[in-house]
């Protein structure tokens, strides 16, 4: 008795637990066919084995269906195992469906799983968006920097979201045909008469090919005047050549100063050589004495002479004293 009890209430558990799922599956199935959607209960059971979720896979048939688009379940259930976002993808076709938008599937699949979201280049194709461009800063021809700001009208282009350039490349050409403008500008003051000018140059380029999105307008919002770099350059400029022409001018005074140490070199060589000839005349006048060259009265009268001459020196040199 007891195993029977046992086996009655595991009965009653598995029968429990088949009702929760075939119920859950049967509400689902039910809410398929109450809203025209084609949805087997036996394909709905086997998403579960498929590891695709039944709920929705179905929700985003009916979403379908009731817009009047037909795609195929196994397409759905295809595109949730690639990894895609099933109901964004269909939010995306009934809203280009709305907006008169050609935009297929396979068009939309392809756009989600190459990582962009599907609904809002929808949305962007209908309402445009507007991207504003980082300070860009260039110089005209008369060395005075302007500053721009611009503000870029785009739509998404659906045929170029797979393969085409995002926003970054949009705002790098933008600021790249500002800088060529302002640049070939004659005076900075041609630029701020007319801004526009800027905007009718860059949109002339070309600027949206080969990206997903394609420019309206191209709108200047703020034009300033910077720094005076031409000013700038020239000061730097003659900075430059005033620290060569130092360069140069210290360069040749220590080559005079090397110079002048060299003559005060040779000035004492030439000294030195005076007093090596002084040293000898002792020297002589001894070996005069000896071979009877020289007397005494003649080393008296040289000695006279020799005392007079200072007395004569210092008589016709003034006194150097203080002035009373």
């Amino acid at each position: 008795m007891d195993f029977m009890y046992i086996l009655l209430i595991f009965a009653g558990i598995i029968g429990l637990v088949l009702f929760y799922f075939i119920f859950s599956y049967l509400t689902l199935w039910l809410q398929a066919l109450v809203s025209g959607a084609k949805v087997g209960l036996i394909n709905i059971i086997f998403m579960r084995f498929r590891k695709v979720p039944p709920k929705l896979i179905v929700e985003s048939k009916i979403m379908a269906v009731k817009a009047g688009i037909e795609i195929p379940t196994d397409s759905l259930e295809s595109h949730y195992l690639a990894g895609g976002n099933v109901s964004r993808v269909i939010q995306a076709l009934i809203a280009a469906d709305k907006a008169n938008i050609e935009l297929t599937f396979n068009r939309a699949v392809a756009i989600d799983l190459a990582g962009r979201d599907v609904l809002e280049a929808v949305q962007m194709s209908v309402n445009p968006k507007v991207i504003e461009t980082p300070l860009v800063a260039a110089m005209a021809k008369d060395g005075i920097q302007l500053k721009a700001i611009s503000r870029v009208t785009v739509r998404a282009n659906i045929d170029r979201l797979v393969g085409g350039a995002g926003e970054e490349t949009i705002l790098a050409r933008v600021g790249e045909g500002i800088v060529t403008t302002i640049g070939s500008a004659i005076t900075h003051k041609e630029v701020l008469e007319n801004p526009d000018s800027i905007s009718k140059t860059v949109l002339k380029k070309g600027l949206d090919a080969g990206t997903a999105y394609e420019i309206l307008s191209i709108d200047i919002a703020d034009v300033d005047v910077g720094k005076n770099i031409g000013a700038e350059l020239e000061t730097d400029r003659a900075e430059a050549d005033k620290k060569i022409a130092q360069a140069k001018a210290e360069e040749k005074r220590a080559m005079a100063f090397a110079q002048e140490q060299e003559m005060k070199a040779r000035v004492q060589e030439m000294r030195a050589k005076v007093v090596e000839a002084e040293a000898q005349v002792p020297l002589a006048m001894a070996e005069a004495f000896r071979s009877g060259n020289l007397g005494i009265m003649d080393y008296y009268r040289m000695k006279n002479i020799a005392a007079d001459t200072r007395m004569r020196e210092e008589i016709a040199t003034p006194e150097s004293g203080p002035e009373k």
